[in-house]
């Protein structure tokens, strides 16, 4: 979730990024560990797992990789919580 939030404005948190524009390209790795205090391959295990369920996508360029939100794929999942988490129309016995 931390990452998550993050990458929702790569612009305030990662603007000193000098490797490549971060709204446009996404943030590097190794910066999203350093924010997160973390090792760099405890970082990249965090970011393999949103990437496997659709929330970021990852473009390698060079030796490094860099994340994006997929803000499609995070409102479609949002859309689907909401709905499952509704109360259903249920008559509750007493």
């Amino acid at each position: 979730m931390t990452i998550l939030q993050l990458l929702a404005d790569p612009q305030q948190r990662f603007g000193h990024q000098w490797s490549a524009d971060p709204v446009a390209f996404g943030v590097c790795m190794t910066m999203i560990a350093e924010e997160i205090a973390v090792a760099q391959p405890t970082a990249s295990r965090h970011l393999d797992i949103l990437r496997q369920a659709g929330f970021i996508t990852v473009q390698k360029h060079q030796k490094w990789s860099y994340c994006r939100r997929d803000e499609l794929a995070i409102k479609d999942y949002l859309t689907w919580l909401g709905k499952e988490l509704a109360p259903k129309n249920t008559t509750i016995k007493q």
